[in-house]
């Protein structure tokens, strides 16, 4: 293991504020989880404002996702060298400010374009943001200490997620982006107090950083998340729609559909956390298949209020648990380049959050219905499934370690 997340960096970077420095990163995950999440529950508004339809509206969420692929692996690798708190750092800043772009943003094109931005540092501050955070906890606790950093996400969507849907139901869809920016500085100024400061790695660079795409077993967790991941996303996308127009749920209730769906989540990623402590691959082999039980019964259960809302729990909690155990796994399978593998796993989520948006417009434009992106969703599922069996296949016959 790197010196990155072992005891004696765990002692030379302990701090009387583990707990609010680790807080803190989770804060800009809050910024995060707001905007990335919000667009998905003002889908309709955002359709009305901006004239188009219901797939191109699915196209901004796969615009900032698409944003995410692409600025995770170029910010982990031009930022190697820098001190890991000024990389999280700059990350927010350009993440609030391009934020703001998108509440200027004119038309449909531009909105595109801010989307796309705005999502770019996403996956490189996850991945720094875990990085600090297992540094700062000894190796046991890693699973735990990167779930409270994601915890930022999971908490958007039981507080800012259903605010912000309020917020732009009732005073204009924009005013998300506003919200987001505000959020952004907040996490800027809690990272600069309560964050250590850490040297860069003596030997950090690109070229090492770019050492963890030669690994096998680096390529096989980002597919499972791809993949295994897809399903979440195909299914949240048009959470909207599912609950007015199958469940018959009143769109003012829609901020109380995503606050469950945020519970869920938080309870999944405490929970994936402290399996992924326990076994990483057996975390895999377990929450996979319990994701594609929990769409299927997701699809049926859409027909009744109540059967929907919770089932919206249950499908946030499945999914969440498998994130704790993904960044856990990257971090194991690229030791020596933590930094790019663990930002990696955001690019993979988000290619499964674009995977998803755009199947679920595929097979909705088909005619099939709004629970149709769940079953594509449990197909998904299992494939991923089927990933992680030949990771830890090969992983038998080849050792990380070795």
């Amino acid at each position: 293991m790197s010196s990155v997340i072992s005891p004696s960096t765990a002692a030379r970077t302990k701090t009387p504020n583990v707990g609010m420095a680790i807080f803190a990163l989770a804060m800009g995950g809050v910024a995060i989880g707001v905007t990335e999440f919000t667009m998905m529950g003002l889908l309709k508004e955002v359709e009305q404002g901006l004239g188009i339809s219901t797939p191109e509206a699915g196209h901004l969420i796969s615009a900032y996702a698409l944003g995410v692929v692409v600025g995770a692996p170029l910010f982990a690798a031009v930022g190697a060298r820098l001190p890991r708190k000024k990389l999280a750092l700059g990350l927010l800043l350009f993440f609030t400010v391009a934020n703001l772009t998108s509440f200027m943003a004119p038309d449909y094109g531009s909105m595109l374009v801010s989307r796309f931005a705005a999502g770019l540092p996403h996956g490189a501050f996850f991945g720094v943001a875990a990085v600090i955070a297992a540094s700062l906890v000894p190796p046991t606790r890693r699973g735990w200490a990167i779930s409270m950093v994601m915890a930022g996400l999971s908490v958007s969507n039981v507080v800012g997620v259903p605010f912000a849907t309020w917020l732009g139901q009732t005073f204009g869809w924009r005013l998300l982006f506003v919200l987001v920016g505000a959020i952004g500085l907040l996490a800027l100024a809690m990272v600069w107090k309560f964050v250590p400061f850490q040297h860069a790695h003596p030997d950090a660079s690109i070229r090492r950083e770019l050492g963890a795409l030669k690994r096998l077993q680096v390529w096989l967790a980002l597919l499972v998340g791809i993949v295994g991941f897809g399903g979440f996303f195909a299914t949240y996308t048009y959470i909207a729609h599912t609950m007015t127009a199958v469940a018959g749920i009143p769109s003012g209730l829609l901020p109380l559909v995503v606050a469950l769906y945020g519970l869920g989540m938080v309870a999944g990623n405490i929970v994936g956390g402290r399996l992924a402590d326990k076994s990483v691959m057996g975390t895999l082999y377990r929450v996979l298949p319990a994701i594609a039980v929990a769409l299927v019964v997701y699809a049926v259960a859409a027909h009744w209020q109540w059967s929907a809302m919770v089932m919206v729990f249950v499908v946030g909690a499945s999914g969440s648990m498998l994130i704790p155990a993904l960044q856990t796994r990257l971090l194991d399978a690229s030791p020596d380049a933590p930094s790019l593998a663990s930002s990696l796993n955001h690019a993979a989520l988000n290619v499964a959050n674009a995977l998803g948006a755009f199947l679920g417009g595929v097979v909705i434009a088909l005619g099939w219905g709004f629970v149709a992106p769940a079953l594509v969703g449990a197909v998904l599922a299992v494939l991923g499934f089927g990933v992680a069996l030949l990771s830890g296949l090969l992983e038998r016959k080849r050792p990380l370690a070795g």
